[in-house]
């Protein structure tokens, strides 16, 4: 890097020379320093050949008194590009002081922004950021294949949804999917693909997932939409990968048969989806809960926008959780937190339904005031709690590399 922007200043140095001693040799000159650039070569190469290049140019340029002027700054620069080899030396002079100083400019690092840096993982597409992807690694992967039961749910169940859907009748004369319809993605798993089977669900691959619902979409923009929020950033996604035993034990038999419709709430009214800067809050108490008293979570909250609000039975709900009176101990900004709320808790409302780009997929806003809930609502328990910035980066993935793309490319096939 420090070689890079030698050889740039140089290279400005010399096309002033250019211009004020002239000559071919200064032509080239200036274009060996910016080859060099442009190949990115170490520090010692640029230097060693810099030197070969200035000697030459010495003996061979202009000998006018501004040419002399001019290779004597060059012979300055050289005798400094030899000291900036001696890494100790560079580090003394230049690295540290620099990096102090820029240290000392930067804003610190929030603990949610070093959530975000330490979360997921990265494969090849991490490699699109260096400049220099490694293409035989990407071509070297296996192609996906849909297992004999996934191809069987395609030609079968996805197969016989698509002929049942009629999406004209749905979208302008219902404002919703047809009871027998909603019957049937509940009966057959459309909700369950992430669901392990263990908890009753089809545990699909990725691939499947993606081949589900570009069908889907193909056939109904209202169809797809409904059938990738509980296989994306939802309840189960999240109990599935953080939630406790018992959540999971409770939960997710109920989601997997579709006696719970789930939804989440992330996306309010100001900050949008932008998880850093929800105002949602919930703050530690205590309150009465079955005729007791217990510490738990005193939750207000708006959200908007939200796929399945209006026909959800359990919420899930991302929010700033704080404990001024320290009754857990530790800080009283807990950080961002996410737990499962009950539809009939008192103070929640889900109100008039959102129409976006007149597709009447179930979409609604949703509101809370003074929620009291335990702190067993937590999606993974006490040890989760300001875990949910983590929690909503690493598993919003799902939604934006499978149901996101798959919805347009079956869009796209309709089309």
């Amino acid at each position: 890097m420090t070689g890079i922007l030698i050889a740039l200043a140089l290279a400005a140095a010399a096309v002033y020379a250019l211009f004020s001693v002239g000559g071919w040799l200064t032509l080239a000159f200036v274009a060996a320093v910016v080859t060099l650039a442009y190949r990115r070569v170490s520090l010692l190469v640029f230097t060693a050949t810099f030197t070969v290049l200035l000697v030459a140019y010495t003996l061979f340029g202009a000998q006018s008194a501004p040419a002399g002027v001019w290779k004597g700054f060059l012979w300055l620069a050289l005798a400094v590009l030899w000291l900036l080899n001696v890494r100790p030396l560079r580090i003394a002079l230049i690295t540290r002081p620099f990096m102090k100083t820029y240290l000392r400019l930067l804003p610190a690092m929030s603990d949610t922004e070093k959530e975000a840096l330490e979360a997921g993982t990265v494969w090849w597409d991490g490699e699109l950021f260096t400049g220099a992807p490694d293409w035989r690694k990407l071509l070297a992967a296996a192609p996906p294949r849909l297992s004999a039961e996934e191809q069987a749910f395609l030609d079968g169940p996805c197969e016989e949804l698509c002929r049942m859907t009629d999406d004209w009748d749905a979208t302008h004369r219902r404002g919703d999917l047809a009871p027998h319809v909603w019957e049937f993605l509940k009966s057959k798993g459309f909700f369950a693909m992430i669901i392990p089977k263990k908890y009753g669900g089809l545990e699909f691959s990725a691939f499947a997932h993606s081949s589900v619902l570009t069908k889907l979409a193909s056939r109904s923009a209202m169809l797809s939409s409904t059938v990738a929020v509980p296989n994306s950033l939802g309840p189960a996604e999240l109990l599935n990968h953080y939630g406790t035993q018992e959540q999971k034990d409770w939960y997710l038999p109920r989601l997997a048969r579709g006696e719970e419709v789930p939804c989440f709430a992330l996306t309010g009214p100001r900050a949008g989806s932008d998880a850093a800067a929800i105002p949602d809050t919930g703050v530690v108490c205590r309150g009465m809960l079955h005729g007791r008293e217990i510490v738990g979570l005193r939750l207000n909250f708006s959200k908007r926008y939200i796929t399945l609000a209006p026909v959800a039975t359990v919420i899930g709900l991302a929010f700033r959780m704080f404990d001024p009176e320290k009754l857990l101990g530790g800080e009283s900004d807990l950080g961002i937190t996410c737990a499962l709320i009950p539809r009939t808790t008192p103070g929640v409302t889900i109100g008039r339904r959102h129409f976006p780009l007149n597709v009447p997929f179930q979409n609604g806003p949703i509101q809370g005031k003074d929620v009291f809930v335990p702190l067993d609502f937590i999606i993974g328990g006490k040890k989760m709690i300001g875990q949910g910035w983590r929690m909503l980066v690493e598993q919003l993935s799902v939604g934006r590399c499978i149901s996101l793309p798959a919805n347009a490319t079956g869009g796209a096939q309709t089309a």
